[in-house]
């Protein structure tokens, strides 16, 4: 590996986080909702699903 100059590392860094391209704050607010929107619909699936299994097992296990 070659070494490089504590100055040309400095401008490589700076070249490179210039190319960053940020993202946009309403689409951050978007995605940020999205992403709590499907945890909240997860966890309400997961839920229902446990209580049906609870029943289940609840009624198998009331039969012996």
């Amino acid at each position: 590996m070659p070494k490089t100059s504590p100055l040309q590392f400095v401008q490589e860094v700076r070249t490179e986080v210039s190319k960053i391209v940020w993202t946009k704050r309403r689409d951050l607010l978007v995605t940020t909702g999205l992403v709590f929107l499907m945890a909240t619909l997860a966890s309400i699936f997961f839920f229902l699903v446990d209580q049906v299994i609870r029943l289940g097992l609840v009624g198998l296990l009331g039969l012996f």
